[in-house]
Formats: C-alpha cells, sequence, structure tokens
C-alpha cells in the first residue's frame, strides 16, 4: 500500500465520515490498518480526525468570517481548511508556516492553482487578523453551541434539564480526549500484575479512579498488547463497568443481559459469577452475537450463552420468573459518549429520541414478567438526556406497580459515586470523572 500523508487522509476521511454517516471511531481504526501507518502518522490522524468533528462547529464559525458566502466550495477544500485551522488554533507543536505549506500542497494536488490561492488566502487571512471573539455573541444559546460545537437544539434541551451551566460543562467536557481504560479480568490475573505485565510491553497503566478491577492507560494502546489477546482485560469505560456492579451479581445466579452487544457488560457480569450460573446474552444481529462469544471465549468465560434476539420479544422466548437478575442496557441517543463519538451531536435529532424512547420502553415491558420476585432489574443507558433516563424509570413504574427503586443501590457503588446516587439511580455526568456520561437505575420486583 502506498504510503499517504496523514493530513492528506485526514481529509478524505472527513469527507467519508460526512459523506456516509460512518462512525469516526470505527473507519479510523480501518483505514490506520489499511495504509499501515507508523505509530506518528497514526496519532496525527487520530488527532486531526477526532479534533476536527470535534470543533466542527466553532471552526465553521471562525472560517465563516473569512470565506465569501457566496462561493460554493467542495468538500473535500472545506475539510482541509478545518484541519488547518483546528492545527493553528488548537496544537501547539505544529508552527503555523507548516500548517499553510501542507495545506497549499495538498490543494495543488487534489484541485487547481485557484483552490491552492483560496486555501492560501484564507489561513494566511486568519493569521494575520486574528479569530473573532466567541464571547461578543450575545445570544447564551448560540454561544453556547458555537463554545461547545454542538447543535443549539441540543444546547436547549441540556439546558431546559439541567440549567445553562450544567449544560455548557457538560458539553464542554466533552471535547477532551478519552482516556482508554479497560477492566481486568480477575478471573486470570490482579490489578498490580496486569499493570507490571504491561510495563513489560511498554504500556505504562495506573489504576482506575473509580472500579477495583480498572486499568487507566497513560501510555500506549492497551489493545496492542499480547495481554489483550490472553484476556487479561477488557477495554471498557469506567463509568460502564459501574453497571454490572449495580447488579449485585451472586454466584451461581442465571442472569439476561437484554442488549448485550459487543460484550463488555455480559462478560463482566460472567466474570463476577466467578464463571457460575449463566449469562443470556441477546442481541438482534448474528455478526454481533458473534462478537460476544468471542470476547467470552478470549477470557476464558464458560458461562455465557449468546443468542440472536429482539429483546422486545423476550416475553415470548422465556417463561415468566426465568431470571435472577436481568440487565437491560438499552439502545440509546449516545449522548454521554461523544468524546468517542462525535458525530453524535450532528447526526442525532430530537426525533431519534422520541423513537429510542418507544423502544426502550417495548423492551422494559417485554422482560419485566422474567425477573424472579425479589430480583433486580437494572436499566442503564450511555446518555444523559433525562426522557431517555429518570423520565423513562418513572413511566414504568407507574406501568408496573410490582417493581420498586432499589435504594441500596447507593451501597454497591463505588466510594466516589455515592453521593451522585440519589433514590436508586444514578447518573453520571462526562465532567465528574472525565468518563463517558452514564445513567443506571436498580428496580426490583416486589415479593407478592
Amino acid at each position: 500500500m502506498k504510503k499517504r500523508n496523514a493530513r492528506e487522509l485526514a481529509m478524505d476521511l472527513l469527507v467519508a465520515i460526512e459523506e456516509k454517516q460512518a462512525y469516526s471511531n470505527l473507519l479510523l481504526n480501518t483505514w490506520i490498518d489499511k495504509y499501515e501507518l507508523e505509530q506518528k502518522d497514526a496519532a496525527l490522524l487520530t488527532e486531526l480526525v477526532y479534533g476536527t468533528i470535534q470543533r466542527k462547529l466553532t471552526l465553521d464559525y471562525y472560517l465563516s468570517h473569512f470565506l465569501e458566502k457566496k462561493k460554493k466550495i467542495s468538500n473535500w477544500v472545506i475539510q482541509l481548511l478545518r484541519i488547518s485551522l483546528y492545527q493553528m488554533v488548537y496544537l501547539d507543536r505544529i508552527p503555523d508556516r507548516a500548517v499553510l505549506y501542507e495545506a497549499v500542497e495538498i490543494a495543488k494536488k487534489r484541485g487547481h492553482k485557484g483552490i491552492a490561492a483560496l486555501v492560501n488566502g484564507v489561513l494566511r487571512n486568519i493569521q494575520r487578523k486574528g479569530l473573532p471573539t466567541i464571547k461578543d455573541i450575545q445570544d447564551p444559546i448560540e454561544r453556547i453551541a458555537v463554545k461547545t460545537s454542538a447543535p443549539k437544539w441540543l444546547v436547549e434541551r441540556l439546558a431546559s434539564q439541567y440549567g445553562f451551566e450544567t449544560a455548557e460543562n457538560i458539553l464542554s467536557s466533552q471535547l477532551l480526549h478519552a482516556k482508554q481504560t479497560a477492566r481486568v479480568n480477575k478471573l486470570k490475573t490482579t490489578v498490580p500484575q496486569a499493570i507490571a505485565a504491561l510495563e513489560k510491553e511498554g504500556i505504562k497503566a495506573v489504576k482506575g479512579k473509580l472500579v477495583d478491577e480498572a486499568i487507566e492507560a497513560v501510555k500506549g494502546n492497551l489493545a496492542n498488547t499480547s495481554l489483550y489477546q490472553k484476556g487479561w482485560f477488557t477495554i471498557q469505560d469506567e463509568s460502564s463497568m459501574l453497571v454490572s456492579l449495580a447488579l449485585h451479581v451472586k454466584e451461581g445466579e442465571q442472569i439476561l443481559d437484554a442488549c448485550a452487544a459487543p460484550g463488555g457488560k455480559s462478560t463482566h457480569i460472567a466474570e463476577l459469577l466467578n464463571n457460575t450460573g449463566k449469562v443470556v446474552s441477546l442481541d438482534l444481529h448474528e455478526h454481533k452475537i458473534q462478537l460476544i462469544e468471542k470476547q467470552a471465549s478470549r477470557l476464558g468465560l464458560l458461562n455465557v450463552s449468546a443468542k440472536v434476539l429482539d429483546s422486545r420479544n423476550a416475553s415470548e422466548h422465556f417463561p415468566p420468573n426465568s431470571f435472577d437478575k436481568i440487565l437491560v442496557d438499552a439502545p440509546c441517543s449516545g449522548f454521554g459518549v461523544i468524546r468517542k463519538k462525535p458525530e453524535i451531536k450532528y447526526t442525532k435529532t430530537e426525533e431519534d429520541i422520541l423513537s429510542l424512547t418507544s423502544v426502550q420502553k417495548k423492551i422494559l415491558a417485554s422482560v419485566a414478567d422474567l425477573v424472579k420476585p425479589g430480583g433486580l432489574l437494572v436499566y442503564s443507558t450511555c446518555t444523559i438526556d433525562k426522557q431517555e433516563n429518570e423520565e423513562m424509570i418513572k413511566y414504568f413504574l407507574k406501568e408496573h406497580d410490582d417493581f420498586q427503586l432499589d435504594e441500596t443501590l447507593k451501597d454497591r457503588m463505588p466510594e466516589k459515586v455515592r453521593q451522585y446516587v440519589e433514590n436508586g439511580f444514578v447518573q453520571i455526568l462526562p465532567q465528574y470523572f472525565n468518563t463517558d456520561g452514564f445513567f443506571i437505575a436498580a428496580l426490583r420486583r416486589k415479593v407478592q
């Protein structure tokens, strides 16, 4: 494969993400492998792609002051201007002259002299005149939208749910780099052993901030190690690990994971069961079931049974009172994981939230009778939207008076998290611990 320039590659990748509405993380990994990029180039490509998507609306606000409005400009030229401006504004280690030179060279190669002159003119103008001040925007919604690069409807929605200050904090924190964390498989090793073994592979890792079995990568990629292949750990955000803790797993239990792919929580439950009992993992798609099985096999887990099944129809396939505990990690808008999937900000709509809440209601209704009396139903999402979270729980409890919020959830959460637990549920906002945003509710089925 012919070697490609990281900046030109970033430009093409951004065009592909926008036109195909692909997930940046998936496409990025594919292209890094495809073009066999060296570590340095892969790091620059990752920085440019994620950074430019994260800051897209801010960059466009700046560029709008230097581009003629009537002029129709090709998508690739817009992406080239965005990645160039991103480097000039947010990357201190790259001198402006290098950014300008590369941008003009790419423009010459991919277009013609006129486009090269346009790119050069815009960037030199920005260099000479400086950027417009966001603080001058009078409308608070628009100001937060531009500052945090979020669509106005999302700012309005979060501000109505949390207030302006918290909404801005949520969206600002989502601009930070996502850290890589992993859950150590205690069936195979311990946290100190894993950290020591990783060091021998050139990876610096430290103990996680919240969960006992968590580690955090300070330097290097945990997934590119022999220890990962050996099943010593699973790549997972710490807030996601809290979900399995909420289930209060005990050896020998039968547990249903109703929306299981790619298997992070199923395998965590299986590890907490100490390879006893059974985890039944459901997903709509065969290829995702294979992912779960592959994960379980890598980790040496023998108690995971994965099935292709729409969890909205679970009650037709399992008899009532089949499970000690059930996890519904529901499909959601994903506004808690914008750091890792920044395009979510621009592709999701309020209509999407409405259709998702309909699915969430159907899944909960389908699995409710499958929980044994006295058993637990844990509902979780990786969003921060209250309609999908607190309001969903209120709706469920109104429809199912044989369930109640489990106030002992607080006891099962790590000490640092307990302050955010309220009446049997917890909303982790991304700024609390620099993790994904996550919602968890524990519901206990009453014994009649």
